[in-house]
């Protein structure tokens, strides 16, 4: 291991910015624990499973979110590297806009295989309606975020022609509008979607203005934690927004699907604690072995995050034969639910390394 780490640390050319790198390594572990904490299923009068999230029985975890929600440091991340991407490709946008849809999208093809026979199977067994509709929604979610990134990738080049710093204001201005419609008004639910687009910009476009020499200081980095800290904390105690960023079983309002407004004042927190970050994990990453686990897990960051909620569901589908698995197919209720779930970690883990391993044996990742 300590040969093979030398030998990534050698062929990394000293252009290549490492702490970039880690920040994404660190958003996807993020987003794949946080997934597999607090995604569950509890039995309906029915007989149905349904989703079920243990921040509805315990809020006092929903400091945990704070933590684990780490999808603005994604877009963040990936604003800045498209940005530069583009502007140091030789061969156009054409070719670099391939090149990008096929890692982003390459591993979409095999999941959507794979749940089409998965539902047909478990349709075949006597797994009800109910049952596999709230397996696939759980699974198949980060299609959505993929979506959105996908988008936003290709318009890079139209965004890069605005300052990103004054759109990344216009998008937060948009958000704040479809809220106060939504929440102040009691406008139409649809409307909310619309921060799908505006939401994630928000963050993205901070990410090109990095990429473009903004954003350089420590001041604007400590200026971007600090307010986007106390815009979420005054939002989530003065205006009633919640406290989880994650959306919760059962409430009324989401900070993530569709990104609110709290959503983005927190995504601000983020992108500033990333750039606070950046440095001394470039320092960190400087060490053959923390970087060569940097490289593993970016080349795999696509198909990790379109699989970690398939890998948690088919491990879920084996074990409904036997009833009740604890930390699994019992309501996410107490503190000891959150043990057991702790304890199923490893196995998950396992089982999304061997899920990686196949799709790149067979060149889809």
């Amino acid at each position: 291991m300590a040969a093979l780490a030398g030998r990534i640390a050698a062929a990394t050319p000293d252009t290549r910015d490492r702490g970039v790198d880690a920040l994404r390594a660190l958003a996807i572990a993020g987003v794949v624990l946080g997934h597999w904490l607090v995604t569950a299923w509890a039995t309906d009068q029915a007989g149905n499973l349904r989703i079920a999230s243990p921040l509805t029985a315990m809020p006092a975890l929903a400091p945990m979110s704070w933590v684990l929600q780490t999808l603005a440091v994604f877009f963040f991340v990936g604003g800045y590297s498209a940005a530069r991407g583009l502007r140091s490709a030789r061969d156009g946008y054409l070719p670099w806009a391939r090149r990008r849809l096929a890692r982003l999208l390459a591993p979409v093809l095999p999941l959507a295989v794979f749940w089409a026979v998965l539902a047909l199977a478990l349709a075949s067994a006597g797994v009800s309606r109910g049952t596999l509709r709230s397996f696939a929604l759980s699974a198949l979610g980060p299609l959505w975020f993929l979506a959105v990134f996908t988008v936003l990738t290709l318009a890079t080049p139209l965004l890069g022609r605005v300052r990103p710093i004054v759109a990344a204001g216009c998008m937060a201005c948009v958000v704040l509008a479809v809220d106060v419609i939504r929440f102040g008004l009691e406008g139409p639910a649809w409307t909310g979607w619309a921060n799908l687009a505006a939401g994630w910009l928000v963050p993205y476009l901070l990410g090109m203005a990095w990429a473009g020499g903004g954003l350089a200081r420590r001041g604007t980095a400590v200026m971007l934690l600090a307010a986007g800290t106390a815009g979420t904390a005054l939002l989530v105690v003065a205006f009633g927004y919640p406290a989880s960023m994650v959306g919760v079983t059962g409430e009324a309002i989401s900070n993530l699907g569709p990104p609110s407004l709290a959503g983005v004042c927190f995504g601000l927190a983020q992108a500033g604690a990333a750039l606070l970050a950046h440095w001394p994990l470039t320092r960190l990453a400087r060490r053959p072995r923390v970087w060569a686990a940097v490289v593993v897990a970016n080349l795999s960051a696509m198909p990790v995050f379109l699989w970690h909620q398939t890998v948690l569901v088919l491990t879920t589908v084996t074990l409904l034969p036997f009833g009740r698995a604890a930390g699994l197919l019992d309501a996410p209720v107490s503190a000891q639910w959150l043990l057991w779930r702790a304890a199923w970690l490893p196995l998950f883990a396992a089982a999304l390394a061997a899920a990686v391993l196949a799709l790149r044996q067979r060149r889809f990742s």
